[in-house]
């Protein structure tokens, strides 16, 4: 797809919308600016929600490697993604461990069933993932709204009753890893941790990033980052909150259809997400998950 790219001098924007949310431009900027000084290291951490990544990974599409994707590239190719454009330069080499730990049939507590709907209510009552719980009260936004056409209670009925959402998640035919570790080496020497996680409660990205004269702490479902200085102890709060209709993916999403409207008329140069960076953090993930398959070895990223 790169190679035609740019043999036909065509633009292939791909949708990692984390780029144009105003937390991470806001993030982008500050770092830029060098404000807290020569960044040093990142720490990353993706908290997936124990309900999200139930109904994604273990019921839902994603749940299994052979028909969809390792999770570390399904999930995590945004973060991977948002780290390399923050950073400003490629991954030298990197290391991964993960596992499935949790969701798998010899943690299925005794005498549940394979449904949910047909689990003893001693047992159903306790637990968090019970598909009852996630799908049958009056909410019918994401991620209800998926598992049917039908949102009528009697339409959602069905749908476990038949379909891959009703499972239990220690009976289903999920392989992804339940949760994941990423230590990286950039070229301008930057070392990351990244974090990935099925067991949060709240679905969000946290990042602290150290540099030599200061901090910076931001979460990104409250559109909240402290900037701290060291040689005052002066704190800066960014209040980047987006609120709906606007807010699908932090403002992501609104902000790369305007970008690509502004570029399709000559408003302005397309300089966010571009398929050759696209395109290398899929290739991190690959390398991740190389390592991690291969007990941690430490693997050389170089295209």
């Amino acid at each position: 797809v790169i190679y035609k790219a740019h043999k036909t001098r065509r633009i292939v924007l791909v949708g990692h919308v984390l780029r144009y949310t105003p937390f991470f431009k806001k993030l982008k900027e500050l770092i830029d600016t060098k404000i807290i000084g020569k960044i040093i290291g990142i720490e990353h951490k993706e908290n997936i929600g124990f309900f999200h990544f139930a109904h994604s990974f273990v019921r839902g599409n994603w749940r299994n490697s052979e028909t969809s994707s390792p999770s570390i590239l399904a999930k995590s190719c945004h973060d991977l993604d948002i780290l390399y454009w923050l950073i400003g330069a490629r991954c030298k080499y990197l290391t991964s461990f993960g596992e499935l730990t949790f969701f798998k049939m010899e943690n299925q507590p005794k005498g549940a069933s394979h449904r949910c709907l047909k689990c003893p209510e001693s047992i159903e009552k306790n637990c968090p993932y019970s598909a009852k719980k996630i799908y049958l009260t009056d909410y019918t936004g994401w991620p209800v709204s998926t598992i049917s056409l039908d949102l009528s209670y009697k339409g959602r009925l069905k749908s476990l009753e038949e379909g891959p959402y009703g499972r239990c998640v220690f009976k289903s035919d999920n392989n992804v890893v339940d949760h994941q570790i990423v230590n990286m080496v950039f070229e301008n020497n930057v070392k990351v941790t990244f974090t990935m996680s099925a067991f949060t409660d709240t679905i969000t990205r946290r990042i602290r990033i150290f540099g030599t004269m200061g901090e910076i702490k931001g979460e990104f479902s409250k559109g909240e980052i402290v900037v701290i200085r060291f040689a005052d102890n002066k704190r800066d709060l960014y209040d980047l909150k987006v609120y709906s209709p606007e807010s699908g993916h932090g403002g992501g999403d609104k902000g790369i259809i305007d970008h690509l409207v502004k570029v399709l008329n000559n408003e302005r140069e397309v300089d966010y997400s571009i398929i050759d960076d696209s395109a290398y953090s899929h290739f991190m993930a690959f390398a991740a998950e190389h390592s991690r398959l291969s007990n941690g070895k430490v693997i050389s990223v170089e295209v």
